[in-house]
């Protein structure tokens, strides 16, 4: 069987084929259907055979044809845009909550539900804009920057009130419009400098401007020196007219020791509206060139130098003047250590029960004892002194001393010492002990009278122990053992 649409009002939204294995003929959709726009559809279809049979063909013809009604059933759909894309313009100077434009969308079913819109923030990250969820406007957030971002691409997003499942997007191109908000500046930053025999009115440097501002009729830019400068000026600025500007001297004579570095500010203007201009400084150093205007040296603290004092001679100068720090340092430090804090500052100072003792002494009541210096000065010992380690001269006669004393000129310590040894090995009176003081006397008034058994007048048989047993049984041990000596000994 060969099916096919001969007519009606669906011959070019339908077609139809034939199913070989069952001879069906079976209707499809050559387009998309809109149910809001057409809900039925009439067609002529027609079929014949392919292969007639010859033993037939006198009966023929061998063809038919019928009518097909279709009919498009309703189903929800999504929104609908009215544009593919829109594309939005809104000035850089724009305040926060101006409009941009509005995007339009509506429910293609019979129930025209409302609809809603909102902005895809995976493609406004900065929240720049937004749109009314009513009527599709859409305006800005945040002020822009057309030198930042000059486009912004976003997407706004449409849905059912009583679907929200159903949705649609649509692209949104907003450019942003240049607004002369920027000062123009220098190009670059230049090196200029200027010749000690520079001539007047000769062109030191050539400057251009730049402007992140980009103007639909292009730049143009206006050169001048500032005002402030104008009074006893060495430089001048001369526009050209090409958007540079040349920098021109205006006397003769310059010098790097009487000044090395000048500063020329230089105002550059655009041309639109409104006019924006800023102040650029150009520095000048002053340099020693050769006839042809090459430069050669630029360093006046180099010249200076090289006029009065060589960096070597600086450096030994600067290294004598830390040696004699150094030596001052030493020098105070060494007066400081010399001085010495004394042993007893005042009587009031806690120590001023301490005696100072310089020598061995004769003990602890030996406070006049004699220093170093009278063993080197055997002259100067005081005949009238009474020693206290020894016997008092007044009860036994002076012995005479075998030698002199060594001289003032040749006193030596060890001749003096064995000089002394010798005096007092030979002296009769001198005690049998060595520089101790001896206490042979308790004191007046005391009941124990000497100490000393060599002065004493009694022994110990002359001493009566019996009174040792009236003091109690704790001294009856001592009672016998020295009253029974007694009993023993009168036996």
């Amino acid at each position: 069987m060969d099916y096919a649409v001969i007519g009606g009002d669906g011959l070019d939204t339908f077609d139809i084929v034939t199913d070989r294995v069952t001879q069906e003929g079976v209707i499809t959709v050559k387009k998309p259907l809109n149910f809001e726009r057409k809900v039925a559809y009439t067609l002529k279809v027609q079929v014949e055979n392919t292969r007639l049979d010859p033993r037939f063909n006198s009966r023929g013809p061998f063809k038919d044809t019928a009518v097909v009604k279709v009919s498009v059933e309703d189903v929800d759909e999504p929104p609908v845009f009215e544009r593919d894309s829109y594309v939005m313009e809104v000035k850089e100077d724009a305040s926060s909550g101006a409009a941009i434009g509005s995007v339009s969308a509506v429910d293609p079913d019979a129930s025209h539900s409302l609809v809603r819109y909102s902005i895809d923030r995976r493609t406004d990250m900065d929240r720049l804009f937004n749109v009314h969820p009513g009527n599709g406007t859409v305006f800005t957030l945040k002020p822009l920057d057309r030198e930042e971002t000059a486009w912004h691409n976003i997407s706004v997003t449409v849905t059912e009130f009583n679907n929200p499942r159903q949705m649609s997007r649509v692209h949104v191109f907003i450019r942003v419009l240049d607004v002369n908000d920027n000062a123009p500046t220098f190009a670059t930053a230049y090196d200029t400098f200027v010749c000690e025999n520079a001539k007047p009115a000769q062109r030191i440097q050539t400057v251009s401007a730049t402007d992140a501002d980009e103007p639909r009729g292009g730049h143009k830019f206006f050169f001048s020196l500032a005002p402030e400068a104008s009074v006893k000026a060495n430089f001048t600025v001369k526009d050209n007219s090409d958007n540079t500007a040349g920098i021109l001297t205006r006397r003769s004579g310059f010098s790097r020791l009487h000044k090395s570095v000048y500063l020329v500010p230089v105002v550059i203007s655009d041309g639109e509206f409104p006019m924006q201009s800023s102040t650029s400084t150009l520095t000048v150093n002053v340099c020693s060139c050769d006839r042809a205007g090459n430069m050669k040296v630029c360093n006046a603290e180099a010249s200076t130098l090289s006029a009065g004092l060589s960096t070597g001679a600086l450096v030994a100068i600067l290294l004598c003047v830390i040696i004699l720090l150094m030596i001052v340092v030493l020098f105070a430090a060494l007066r400081r250590q010399k001085k010495k804090e004394p042993l007893i500052m005042s009587k009031e100072d806690v120590r001023d029960n301490v005696v100072s003792y310089n020598d061995e002494g004769g003990g602890e009541e030996d406070t006049q004892a004699f220093d170093i210096g009278t063993l080197r000065n055997p002259e100067a010992i005081e005949d009238s002194k009474q020693r206290r380690d020894i016997i008092p001269e007044s009860l036994y006669p002076p012995a005479r001393r075998a030698a002199a004393a060594p001289s003032r000129d040749n006193a030596d310590v060890r001749d003096f010492i064995n000089q002394r040894l010798q005096d007092n090995d030979t002296d009769p009176t001198a005690p049998p002990y060595d520089s101790l003081a001896t206490y042979a006397y308790e004191g007046n008034g005391s009941v124990a009278e000497s100490l000393s058994s060599l002065e004493s007048v009694t022994t110990d048989g002359d001493q009566d122990y019996n009174y040792l047993s009236e003091w109690g049984p704790r001294f009856k041990k001592l009672a016998d053992m020295y009253g029974g000596e007694d009993s023993d000994r009168d036996s």
